[in-house]
């Protein structure tokens, strides 16, 4: 299926690895241009080396910002070209007890996860008005909709991201802007991946073994029983981006792989 995406540029936050890596991937491969974002610049370089390796065609470029400084990231905004399509994928999670949870902590998450997406939608978001087309994509998660007990500072952003993207898509009555988000299930994602096997070697399991466990003993409702993978989680989000997905806005599509038993 041709998506009509050759004409089309889109950023993605947070996308050297994992989802976003996926999404870019995919997009570059309908023909899209490309930028990538890191933390550094030597993160960038060897995932736009490994894109043109996998896609000898790709037009992929790369900008380096932590989103944790708010300086970078206007920085970032004020070099980005003009973009068609927006991804806000960058995240950062971690495990935590609720009464551990400094208010340094719940800031610093609320920076990254969220203000993010707020002060990139603030600029881009506008000018795709203006231009008269458009596509914003938040990446949240299932625990935005069923909070982890154990990351209820992380649920809390993605329940934010939900909010921002129905409040954004209200904006765009009558225009070819669209504004949707995904809820993602429990996703084998680079971060993820670097926990499960850290927690294998600790147990002595291999990493197959403690992955079966962790969806059996934290996501039981999972319909798919295995995690998903980030490519999944892609192929959703880059027909979400596409002129074919004209007539959806405004919603929160599932790919959770059954995890949520209501949304």
């Amino acid at each position: 299926m041709d998506l009509q995406l050759q004409s089309k540029t889109a950023f993605i936050s947070g996308s050297t690895q994992g989802i976003g890596y996926a999404i870019a991937q995919q997009l570059l491969a309908e023909g899209a241009t490309v930028i990538i974002n890191g933390r550094n610049q030597a993160k960038i370089d060897a995932a736009i080396q490994k894109l043109r390796q996998e896609i000898p065609q790709a037009e992929v470029l790369g900008i380096a910002a932590d989103f944790s400084d708010v300086e970078q990231v206007n920085a970032l905004i004020g070099t980005l070209p003009q973009v068609d399509i927006l991804i806000h994928n960058v995240g950062v999670f971690e495990l935590r007890d609720f009464i551990d949870i400094t208010d340094e902590q719940w800031l610093s998450i609320f920076e990254i996860n969220v203000m993010s997406s707020i002060r990139l939608s603030r600029v881009l978001f506008p000018k795709m008005m203006e231009r008269g087309w458009g596509r914003v994509l938040f990446i949240s998660s299932e625990s935005g909709v069923n909070i982890p007990e154990n990351m209820i500072h992380y649920g809390m952003t993605k329940t934010a991201l939900l909010s921002i993207s129905n409040g954004l898509s209200k904006l765009t009555k009558n225009t070819q802007v669209t504004v949707n988000s995904i809820v993602g299930g429990p996703t084998y994602s680079d971060g993820v991946a670097e926990v499960v096997s850290r927690i294998a070697r600790a147990q002595q399991l291999s990493e197959a073994q403690m992955k079966e466990l962790v969806i059996q003993n934290t996501n039981p409702t999972s319909l798919l029983q295995r995690f998903i993978n980030p490519s999944e989680i892609a192929n959703m989000a880059v027909y979400l981006c596409s002129p074919l997905s004209s007539a959806t806005n405004g919603a929160v599509t599932r790919v959770d792989g059954g995890v949520l038993t209501a949304l």
